[in-house]
This record gives C-alpha cells, sequence and structure tokens, in this order.
C-alpha cells in the first residue's frame, strides 16, 4: 500500500522560498500512470491544486495562479517528489499535501494522499 509523508519547516518568513518534501512508500514515483501532486488548503477555505510531475520524464504542469512561483522536481534515487514556491506572502499560509493522482478516460481521480503538513507564513 502505497504511503505519502509530507515534510519541512512549519514556519517560513515572507518573501522566503517555502520547501516541502514528500516521501513515498510502497510504490516507485516512476510507476507507470500516475502523477504526484501537490495540494494546499488554506485556512477556513477549500483545496487549491498547485501542480504535479509526471511519472516518465519528471515533466510538469502548474497551477496558472501559481505557475510563476512554483517549482517541483523529484528524486527517484530518494522517492521523493519536492514542492518549491518561491516569494511567499502571508497567502501562501495553509496545509500543503502530496497527492497521487492518474487519469482515465480524462478523468483524474486522487487515490492516495499524505496526512499534510501545515506551512505558515510570517515573520
Amino acid at each position: 500500500q502505497v504511503q505519502l509523508q509530507e515534510s519541512g519547516p512549519g514556519l517560513v518568513k515572507p518573501s522566503q522560498t517555502l520547501s516541502l518534501t514528500c516521501t513515498v512508500s510502497g510504490a516507485s514515483i516512476s510507476t507507470v500512470n500516475y502523477y504526484w501532486n501537490w495540494i494546499r488548503q488554506p485556512p477556513g477555505k477549500g483545496l487549491e491544486w498547485i501542480g504535479y510531475i509526471t511519472y516518465y520524464d519528471g515533466s510538469t504542469y502548474y497551477s496558472p495562479s501559481l505557475n510563476s512561483r512554483t517549482s517541483i522536481t523529484r528524486d527517484t534515487s530518494k522517492n521523493q517528489i519536492i514542492l518549491q514556491l518561491t516569494s511567499v506572502t502571508p497567502e501562501d499560509t495553509a496545509e500543503y499535501y502530496c497527492a497521487r493522482s492518474t487519469e482515465k478516460y480524462g478523468i483524474t481521480s486522487f487515490d492516495s494522499w499524505g496526512q499534510g503538513t501545515r506551512v505558515t507564513v510570517s515573520s
């Protein structure tokens, strides 16, 4: 059974770069047909998809609203997915999740989630 675990600093200062790691166990991040996502939920708000990295060549796709500040990379030797979000503001305060998804017949399904990690942006 696949497990995802997010880790990283819980407090980041404004204008700095937020960096989180998702460590995957029970499955390879290179497994065919899976995508590895970052999603966040600000306090009192709904889920916001940040972006994903593909299983086959590590190509990425980001939310247009966060594209200019987001980088998702992978370390296949450690089976990890890394999120970097630059120039953070207090509006980036949220619970951050990594999640696995698959696509079939044009429909995306999320089948595994990490427990989430809270990040607060504050001076």
